[in-house]
């Protein structure tokens, strides 16, 4: 019998950028400035702006860092680690708005410079998921599956965290490092694999495979030890 496809979704890759508070729009860019639109993201109303900073940390700083609209409620800025290795900061991994704790830099901008006290983050790999694709590929809200992607760098990443919400198209968001690490651009198409014992192996009673949290980790068995098994045969 053939193997059951497993769902596949686009990619976007995520470079370094910032959301700003209208407060922090207007201390950067002048008072009653308002983010001018550049372009449509993938995402619903979101779009990147004309705008753009300059991150300034203990070792160096990144210019030309794209501003994203529009303007949320706490300012943050979604870097790489390469990024935080250039400015001379240890970044956490974190998602989106979950920035209590993080390091903070100086953003400068042409009207003025703001004190981010914290808000610099490596977004953590995740997918934005409609409802309905939800219900099509047997996803949850906050569910932890693995991507895999095929291909002469192919990686399996874990701990991808899926998140669903009725104003999300579907799709994988990593930042460029990860993009690189695997050879991929935008808009390629990635596997969505929700358990590695049950979707790419499949041994029956296997001892191990109970013990295998589905998206969060690997199981150390024969299976990912063997030098003749590949994850990324065609």
């Amino acid at each position: 019998m053939p193997t059951p496809a497993r769902p596949t979704i686009p990619v976007a890759l995520s470079a370094r950028h910032a959301h700003l508070c209208q407060e922090h729009v207007e201390a950067l860019f002048g008072k009653g400035h308002r983010l001018t639109p550049l372009a449509d993201l993938s995402q619903p109303g979101q779009f990147a702006c004309r705008e753009t900073i300059e991150v300034v940390g203990p070792r160096r700083s990144i210019p030309g860092v794209r501003v994203l609209g529009p303007a949320r409620p706490a300012s943050q800025v979604e870097l790489s680690f390469t990024d935080g290795i250039v400015l001379g900061l240890n970044l956490p991994v974190r998602l989106s708005g979950d920035t209590k704790g993080s390091p903070g830099a100086h953003l400068i901008g042409p009207r003025g410079a703001v004190k981010l006290v914290e808000g610099l983050i490596v977004a953590a790999r995740h997918i934005h998921c409609s409802p309905d694709d939800a219900r099509r590929f047997g996803l949850a809200d906050r569910q932890k599956v693995y991507a895999r992607f095929p291909g002469p760098r192919g990686l399996l990443f874990d701990e991808v965290l899926v998140r669903v919400d009725p104003a999300f198209r579907t799709e994988l968001h990593l930042d460029t490092d990860e993009g690189n690490a695997a050879g991929i651009r935008s808009g390629q198409a990635v596997e969505i694999v929700t358990s590695l014992c049950r979707d790419l192996c499949g041994q029956e009673a296997c001892p191990i495979a109970p013990g295998v949290r589905d998206g969060a980790s690997q199981p150390f068995c024969g299976f990912t030890e063997r030098g003749d098994v590949s994850f990324f045969r065609p």
